[in-house]
């Protein structure tokens, strides 16, 4: 927040004195190297220097001077000196609400009456760039209790033509049960091998242990973690594996298909879940032969739950900390669909989530249980 705050005094700064040219452009009828269409006989004569007080502190910005003297500013009065509205934070909050810079310049000038241009909000909102790799590189702390990892996917222009592009998001549960976004990172398509790299660059930032990870059903996936952590229990999303596994299911089947596949996930161990396993694949096989088949080729994997308590299990059982993450940022970028480049996307993204994790101040209400359970499987990796 401190970084943000640094950015906003360099914002309004920005901002304010834009507004200032432009109002003194309209007194004196010329802009300020458009001498053609000089009618007047007063000129610019200057700047001062004023000191306008804000909620990130202090600014100090140029005030344009006319040589009679006469020029008076409706933006900011000839003795306020602090800044009311906030406009810093209004365009930086507007721009994580989702809002195009488009929205935000006609926003702007009618709540204040300044003409901001598009591409001034854009500048201005790419003076978050700098936070946001600093964000990227941050240090981490050495345990995550769990790390759920998932990627979304948006359309970005690329060379003339518009790809799908993969934004990769890590979110971890330290050992005091606090949720935070680890990072966000804008690369191709899905694959285990971004995954990979992403995962070297977790270790690169403090990182030394995970106890679970939490993923999706992507090839490959298990293997990049434990070349990394090769300590780490994996469990692929079980809410993942039942959408693949019931994408063609008929209709009239479903119901009843979902019943048995609950007896699986749901079993009180993992054996009466292979029990379970084998009792589907009887009923099944000849209508759906690929839904055991790929349940049995998960397993070890989608089974990791079971040796753990129902408060752990509810955990770690499927991606839903992540996916209510996703589901939040979908709605910030919802009225995007096509963006310019890469950053772009990346600058949304970090403000949103900024937005979303403010609230993910307190730790499980079921922290203390889920952290006495931990200790006890993970006696050896954790510090006494």
């Amino acid at each position: 927040m401190s970084d943000l705050r640094s950015v906003f005094k360099e914002m309004v700064g920005e901002v304010l004195e834009s507004g200032l040219e432009a109002e003194l452009d309209d007194e004196l009828g010329y802009s300020r190297y458009d001498y053609r269409n000089k009618e007047t006989e007063n000129s610019r004569n200057g700047h001062s220097r004023k000191t306008m007080k804000t909620s990130a502190g202090e600014v100090e910005i140029a005030v344009p001077r006319d040589r009679n003297g006469e020029f008076e500013t409706r933006l900011v009065k000839k003795n306020e000196t602090t800044l009311s509205g906030d406009i810093e934070e209004k365009i930086i909050s507007m721009y994580a609400k989702g809002m195009t810079t488009n929205d935000i310049s006609a926003h702007i000038e009618d709540i204040y009456g300044l003409e901001v241009s598009d591409s001034l909000v854009s500048r201005i909102t790419d003076k978050i760039l700098p936070v946001v790799k600093e964000w990227q590189q941050r240090p981490l702390e050495s345990i995550y209790a769990v790390v759920f990892m998932d990627a979304i996917h948006y359309n970005v222009r690329c060379e003339g033509r518009i790809v799908k592009k993969a934004v990769y998001i890590a979110i971890g549960i330290n050992m005091d049960g606090i949720k935070e976004a680890l990072g966000m990172y804008v690369g191709e398509n899905e694959s285990a091998k971004y995954w990979l790299s992403i995962l070297n660059g977790l270790k690169n930032r403090g990182v030394d242990d995970i106890l679970i990870t939490c993923i999706d059903g992507l090839t490959g996936f298990p293997e990049a973690i434990s070349a990394v952590y090769p300590k780490t229990e994996v469990q692929q999303c079980i809410i993942h594996q039942i959408r693949n596994s019931t994408k063609y299911v008929s209709y009239k089947d479903i119901k009843a298909l979902m019943a048995d596949l609950k007896k699986v996930y749901g079993a009180v161990d993992e054996e009466t879940a292979l029990y379970e396993l084998e009792n589907f694949a009887a009923k099944w096989d000849t209508k759906y032969p690929k839904i055991s088949a790929s349940w049995r080729a998960h397993w070890a994997e989608l089974s990791t739950y079971f040796k753990y308590p129902q408060s752990v299990r509810t955990l770690i059982n499927t991606t839903n900390a992540i996916e209510n993450f996703n589901r939040q940022l979908r709605k910030v970028t919802k009225s995007k669909a096509v963006f310019p480049n890469d950053d772009s996307l990346l600058k949304m993204l970090y403000l949103a989530q900024m937005d979303i994790t403010r609230k993910w101040t307190g730790r499980r209400r079921d922290w203390g249980e889920i952290h006495s359970q931990l200790e006890i499987f993970f006696a050896d990796r954790l510090p006494q």
